[in-house]
C-alpha cells in the first residue's frame, strides 16, 4: 500500500487539500486528530502526561487544551517530550488503520510530519502552502486567536523552504479551484504510480 503524507503549515489549507482528496476516493487518516483521541482515552499516555504536566492537563476527564498549548507554546523540550509520548502510538494505531484499507493509496495527513520524521513512513510527499499574509488572515478568521501567537506557532515549525526540498509535490493553496485542479492533477500522477508498482 502507499502510503502519501501531507503537510503544511498552520493556515496552510491541509484539510481543504485532504478533503478533496477523500471526494476522489481516497481514504485520509489524520494524525492530529488520532493523536489528540488517544491523548483522551489512551490510559497509559493519561499517565504519562500526568506524570510529564500535572493532574491539569485533564479537567473533568478531558484534555485540557488551552492548558497543554501555554504548557508548550515557546517550550521546544516540553513539546518534544510531549511527542514521545503520543508519537509512537499514533504510529501503531496507523499502521493498524492501514491494514484494512483496500484503495490504491492512502493519505496520511499531519502537520508536524517533517518535525516528528514522519516522512520516513511515506512513499511520497505533498506540502500544503500558501503565502504568509494569506494563513495568518485565514487564522485569524477562523480561531480565537493574536497575530503574535500564530508567529510564534509558525517559527516553531520547520520553514517553507525546507520542506519544498524534501517533498515530491507542492500545492499552492490560494484559491480553491486552481488547489482542486493541482489535487486532480496529483492524483492521476499517483495513480500512474501505483500500476508501475504492480508490474
Amino acid at each position: 500500500m502507499i502510503v502519501v503524507g501531507l503537510t503544511g503549515g498552520i493556515g496552510s489549507g491541509k484539510t481543504t487539500v485532504a478533503e478533496r482528496f477523500k471526494t476522489l476516493g481516497i481514504p485520509i487518516y489524520i494524525a492530529d486528530v488520532e493523536a489528540k483521541r488517544l491523548m483522551r482515552t489512551s490510559k497509559i499516555i493519561k499517565r504519562k502526561l500526568i506524570g510529564l504536566f500535572g493532574e491539569k492537563v485533564y479537567l473533568n476527564d478531558e484534555l485540557n487544551k488551552p492548558f497543554i498549548a501555554q504548557k508548550i507554546f515557546n517550550n521546544q523540550e516540553l513539546l518534544q517530550k510531549m511527542n514521545a509520548i503520543v508519537h509512537p502510538k499514533v504510529r501503531r494505531h496507523f499502521e493498524r488503520w492501514l491494514d484494512k484499507q483496500t484503495s490504491p493509496y492512502v493519505i496520511k495527513e499531519s502537520a508536524i510530519l517533517f518535525e516528528n520524521n514522519l516522512q520516513e513512513q511515506c512513499d511520497f510527499i505533498i506540502l500544503v502552502t500558501a503565502p504568509k499574509e494569506i494563513r495568518i488572515s485565514r487564522l485569524l478568521d477562523r480561531d480565537n486567536t493574536t497575530k503574535e501567537k500564530i508567529e510564534a506557532i509558525m517559527s516553531n515549525q520547520l520553514s517553507e523552504e525546507e520542506k519544498i526540498k524534501h517533498s515530491d509535490f507542492v500545492i499552492t493553496n490560494t484559491t480553491l479551484k486552481n488547489t482542486y485542479n493541482q489535487v486532480e492533477t496529483i492524483h492521476k500522477v499517483l495513480l500512474k504510480s501505483v500500476k508501475k508498482r504492480k508490474f
